[in-house]
């Protein structure tokens, strides 16, 4: 099959990850072999690329926003039918067992696996897993369209439920790449009576997020209209902690959405950045059941992601673009065995 690897840890401005062709994995027990249609490209693969969240083992497939359909199974797997189109997400597995797991929490597990991280992952065009930890896509989306859904958009949802939001409250989003631009969607569907505030650096991002029902936009440095009750924080570096802080109202929680920052949180002056009983709570990675709940909710609404497909050839491009900003809202690697480019040849570096 043919496969984007990440052999070496380094800068992506290097282009580490390169195209080869790998044996088609079989599914044992429990598990399903998925063919893949898309993967989405996320921050975090950016952080293993780059050694800010190390893999267990390299090479390693990275990817894990993934969507495909299940090809065949493992002998002991019968929750999907051959042919049904799923979903996978970070969370590759869990112990099940531990108190994390059996109190709903599996994202808290210490011997979870991640999808891309410990386990190959959807830069390919197959991939297995198991059969619990793949979910239906719903009808109303594109392939395409719920690559997003399944990182970006089920860790967003979890930081909606973690910040506590009341209808009314004013509520702020500190950047705005592929999770917040679906986030603000449920946000004014979920919360209509609530202003969204959004901050972030690019001139096409305050504009996607006006179109999307932002009530004001401006850069993390800027003062908003008001003070915001409840903010999640979306992006890759440590000052906006701070900057969140600084406007966030007496009682109000910054929620961060970010598995590892690439700077530092800088140093807090209490009283002007906790003072007043304010709260920091971190999201750390999804559950199954955020998943379950996520992706139905998101076909009712319905959520409508802005997505931009990207050939596996154009993968380091796409993630250095996406390193600077300069990807839109979110995007997502296409294959395809009807793919009109033909053979790859094994393997090439990748621009």
């Amino acid at each position: 099959m043919k496969a984007v690897v990440l052999p070496r840890i380094a800068p992506i401005e290097e282009a580490p990850l390169i195209e080869t062709d790998l044996p088609t994995p079989v599914p044992k027990d429990d598990e399903v072999l998925v063919k893949v249609a898309v993967c989405g490209l996320c921050h975090t693969d950016l952080d293993e690329i780059e050694g800010r969240l190390m893999p267990t083992v390299l090479p390693v497939v990275p990817g894990h926003q993934v969507v495909g359909t299940v090809v065949q199974q493992g002998p002991a797997a019968t929750v999907h039918e051959i042919g049904a189109r799923v979903g996978i997400t970070w969370l590759y597995s869990s112990c099940q067992a531990c108190p994390f797991c059996q109190s709903g929490r599996e994202n808290l597990c210490d011997r979870a696996r991640w999808t891309g991280k410990d386990a190959n992952g959807g830069y390919a065009e197959y991939m297995v897993v198991r059969q619990d930890f793949a979910y239906p896509i719903p009808p109303a989306f594109s392939d395409v369209q719920a690559a997003p859904l399944l990182c970006a958009g089920v860790i967003g949802y979890r930081a909606i439920r973690l910040a506590e939001i009341s209808d009314g409250q004013t509520i702020g989003l500190f950047g705005f790449g592929a999770s917040a631009h679906i986030a603000i969607q449920l946000l004014r569907h979920e919360f209509p009576s609530s202003n969204v505030f959004v901050f972030t650096r690019g001139d096409e991002h305050k504009a996607l997020a006006r179109r999307l029902g932002a009530a004001w936009t401006g850069s993390a440095a800027d003062e908003p209209p008001a003070r915001l009750d409840r903010a999640i924080d979306f992006t890759p570096v440590g000052e906006t902690v701070r900057q969140a802080l600084s406007v966030l109202n007496k009682g109000g929680r910054l929620v961060i959405n970010a598995i590892r920052k690439v700077t530092a949180v800088p140093e807090l002056i209490y009283d002007r950045h906790l003072w007043d009983e304010k709260e920091i709570k971190s999201v750390a990675n999804v559950t199954r059941d955020d998943a379950r709940e996520f992706l139905p909710l998101a076909a009712a609404i319905p959520l409508r992601p802005t997505v931009e497909e990207v050939a596996p050839e154009k993968v380091n491009q796409a993630l250095l673009r996406l390193k600077h900003g300069k990807i839109e809202a979110a995007a997502a690697l296409r294959f395809s065995s009807t793919d009109p480019r033909g053979s790859i040849v094994s393997p090439h570096v990748l621009p």
